[in-house]
């Protein structure tokens, strides 16, 4: 069941991928958190404005903002029906987005994860944000409402672009934010946490278990 209530995937707006970060060129650091089945990617909230992502307003006190996707009756849900469960699974099923605030690192956020630091270039981070500001499903540039309360303190999930199917899970659509930031590795081979995990531990600036 943990496995399903990971699922994402996605017509999310992916911006053209970033070369590499060069060596000695400026840098912004970013933070991709698994438990082992699941994945998110965390980036500092000074680092954001209203205008790329409307959505930041309702976290004022965070120091880092998560993002990560999810079923849209199944990973919200707190006690999923096996129906839901086998929706998710293998029905193409609406989308949200889990968006966590958090106010310390996420190392110490999420102690038992395995969290890993990516450095990319300005114009990568620029690129990751506009992917994960294209997954929100809204009108206009006003903040999307939350559907329903968080996993976590300080989270909320938002309705999001897309369906869910059991072969593009929350690990692929890691893997496209990360691969269009400049992280050279290849979001089509990507499915599970660990597969996605294996790729980014190599380019790790820091890697915490």
């Amino acid at each position: 069941m943990l496995v399903i209530a990971c699922q994402a995937g996605g017509n999310a707006r992916a911006a053209d991928k970033e070369p590499p970060l060069r060596p000695g060129a400026p840098s912004k650091t970013i933070f991709v958190a698994s438990n082992g089945w699941h994945s998110a990617i965390f980036v500092p909230r000074n680092e954001l404005t209203p205008d790329s992502l409307p959505e930041i307003t309702a976290f004022p006190e965070a120091r880092y903002l998560g993002f990560g996707w999810g079923d849209a009756e199944f990973f919200p849900a707190r006690d999923p029906g096996f129906t839901t469960l086998l929706s998710a699974a293998f029905l193409p099923t609406p989308a949200v987005l889990h968006v966590t605030g958090l106010r310390v690192h996420p190392e110490a956020a999420y102690p038992k994860d395995e969290v890993i630091a990516l450095k990319i270039s300005h114009a990568g981070f620029r690129n990751l944000i506009a992917y994960l500001d294209g997954t929100f499903a809204r009108a206009d540039r006003r903040p999307g409402k939350p559907v329903a309360p968080g996993l976590d303190p300080h989270s909320y999930f938002y309705r999001a672009k897309g369906e869910f199917h059991l072969f593009n899970t929350c690990n692929s659509w890691t893997a496209r934010g990360l691969a269009a930031a400049g992280v050279p590795i290849d979001a089509d081979d990507i499915v599970r946490a660990e597969g996605l995990m294996a790729s980014l531990r190599p380019l790790s600036a820091n890697s915490f278990k």
